[in-house]
């Protein structure tokens, strides 16, 4: 069975996510709050399994609640549960220790199932939040690729990437095939990768 605190300040969501909770013989409900100070005192008593709290509480934040109570118990769960899909949001939420994030308008279905998820180790996120982290996960990663390499080596990497033979990169880039493994082994080198495969899968933040 697993076991639940909810933290949210609005009495008919709070209520409306308890009676979701309760229709799920695998769940079960050990305390609901309204406010994180409250929250932070007595979840290290309960230790549930999962937490899922609303982000904009009356004065500490969701966030902060998160970030003090994970600190404390890393083994404890948290998913946000919030009105908010903005990227600042998300991230802080995620940096602060929260492993899911779904939107107060998910189908109970869905909450159901993205508990579990979040319970067997997964991170469930609505998909436009999860689009959103990628994209920006991704976008952080290729810029920080670009910071690494000099333009010619992220000119070789882009064009290798994009499925180019060796001989058709020299073509494109007008040097010579040698030069190309040169700047590849500086690619492998700056990267800290293997082969090419790593090196495309570090530039789209795969690995």
């Amino acid at each position: 069975m697993i076991t639940i605190c909810i933290i949210e300040d609005i009495i008919e969501i709070q209520k409306g996510l308890q009676n979701i909770i309760e229709s799920d013989p695998q769940l079960r409900l050990l305390a609901s709050f309204t406010n994180a100070e409250e929250a932070i005192e007595t979840i290290p008593k309960l230790l549930p399994d999962v937490v899922i709290t609303d982000i904009n509480l009356p004065q500490k934040s969701g966030i902060d609640c998160v970030s003090e109570l994970k600190l404390q118990h890393p083994d404890i769960q948290f998913i946000m549960f919030t009105i908010y899909e903005d990227n600042d949001q998300v991230f802080d939420a995620l940096k602060a220790g929260a492993s899911g994030y779904i939107l107060k308008n998910t189908p109970p279905e869905k909450i159901l199932s993205s508990i579990i998820e979040l319970y067997d180790g997964g991170s469930p996120m609505s998909p436009k939040i999860a689009r959103k982290v990628l994209s920006t996960f991704n976008a952080v990663s290729e810029s920080h690729v670009q910071n690494l390499l000099s333009k010619r080596e992220y000119e070789v990497l882009e064009l290798l990437s994009k499925g180019h033979l060796y001989k058709e990169i020299a073509d494109q880039l007008f040097i010579s095939l040698s030069t190309v493994k040169r700047h590849l082994n500086h690619i492998y080198m700056k990267l800290q990768v293997q082969n090419k495969t790593e090196a495309v899968n570090k530039l789209y933040g795969k690995q």
